[in-house]
């Protein structure tokens, strides 16, 4: 019967060791994914300025708006009359580097070879706007 018990003591302290595991495991990976942002810029550019093959999507393009922050990014460009800086808006929050991948993704990303911006070049009223992304984590522990 002792060992019995020294079985079922040894069982236990193994499933509870697993247990503390998974638990330590899947809250560090929930800490690094919140930990990603995405930064948003927005600028005015003039019409001119506009690459010839760069394809300019209107403001009210359900993909764009589907974007989060990129309305507030390029509303805030657009108030300020940013032509000499990028207006940002920073989104910390879980998968904000998938908003990176969606700009580049689902809208017509035009990627520069010459001096113009990259990003999305977007119709807001009577003037063109460009919209980029960035996304970045913060680090845990220094790289070795």
């Amino acid at each position: 019967m002792i060992r019995g018990k020294e079985m079922v003591f040894s069982l236990l302290a193994v499933g509870t060791a697993a247990v503390a595991g998974y638990v330590l495991r899947s809250d560090r990976s929930r800490t690094a994914t919140s930990r990603s942002k995405a930064d948003l810029g927005a600028r005015l550019v003039s019409p001119a300025d506009v690459p010839a093959d760069a394809t300019v999507v209107d403001a009210s393009a359900r993909r764009l708006g589907e974007i989060p922050g990129a309305r507030r990014a390029l509303d805030r460009a657009v108030r300020s009359g940013a032509r000499d800086e990028w207006e940002h808006i920073t989104l910390e929050r879980d998968g904000a580097w998938s908003i990176v991948d969606r700009i580049r993704e689902s809208l017509p990303y035009y990627e520069s070879d010459t001096d113009a911006y990259n990003g999305v070049y977007v119709r807001y009223n009577d003037r063109i706007v460009v919209l980029d992304a960035i996304g970045w984590a913060r680090l845990e522990e220094p790289i070795q």
